[in-house]
């Protein structure tokens, strides 16, 4: 019981201390309304690029787990030796992730392509057509599913020097108040250097997750691009072979 009566005015004091008989909110609330407009304005713009920033990650990493969903789905579908044609029947219509979607693609360029008897030349020209039709399908298709991935490498990077820019604008304040009062006490420079430190740790709280997310969310996702890519040149080989077979 003493113990509490103890630290509760030492609590306290942490919240609000009075300094040089002029009442100081160190909370972070009473910093942010007791800073400079020009240091409020630098942590808004940090608060809402980390709000920004989370929302990229949650929904660049949902977008990524039902891609691999639906992918594991798909290919258990494609290599189960069901009929090509019955499974392109039942998703051209509305391809949903991006396996999907160059099965699609190829399988609309092959049946463009093979309404009539097929020479050596037109082979090759099928298959390369095939080819450039799967390639121009992958990227816009992990283009989509990127989303505004790169934006977070702009966060990271650009949040600590904006949050600087808060620190040295407050340093600023703080020694233009020594300056005019003449004082150089703590009640003088503590306000200036709270908002300050602020605005330096609000800096590092938008750009460390999205670092972290951004070199995570690229790594995933430039497996999954191979994974895509790689579906692309087994499939690109299945069609050469009907070609042939065609031709044959």
């Amino acid at each position: 019981m003493q113990d509490q009566t103890i630290n509760a005015p030492v609590t306290q004091a942490l919240e609000a201390t009075e300094l040089g008989g002029n009442a100081i909110d160190f909370s972070v609330m009473g910093m942010f309304l007791q800073a400079d407009i020009i240091v409020q304005m630098v942590m808004i713009m940090l608060l809402a690029a980390s709000v920004w920033g989370w929302s990229i990650i949650f929904n660049t990493w949902q977008r990524l787990k039902e891609a691999r969903a639906k992918a594991d789905e798909f290919e258990d579908i494609f290599w189960s030796g069901s009929s090509l044609d019955e499974l392109y029947g039942g998703i051209k219509q509305a391809p949903n992730h991006p396996l999907a979607a160059v099965f699609v693609a190829a399988m609309r360029e092959w049946q463009r392509s093979l309404g009539s008897a097929v020479s050596r030349f037109d082979k090759v020209t099928v298959q390369d057509r095939i080819n450039k039709v799967m390639h121009v399908t992958t990227s816009r298709e992990m283009d989509r599913l990127e989303g505004q991935v790169g934006y977070l490498a702009t966060i990271g990077s650009s949040a600590p020097f904006v949050g600087l820019f808060g620190t040295v604008w407050g340093i600023m304040n703080s020694f233009t108040a020594i300056a005019t009062a003449s004082d150089t006490s703590l009640a003088t420079v503590a306000p200036g250097i709270a908002e300050a430190l602020l605005a330096t740790a609000l800096g590092l709280v938008a750009a460390i997750p999205a670092v972290i997310a951004y070199n995570k969310l690229s790594t995933d996702l430039g497996r999954y691009a191979g994974r895509v890519e790689g579906f692309s040149d087994e499939f690109a080989a299945i069609l050469s072979r009907q070609l042939d077979e065609r031709g044959n």
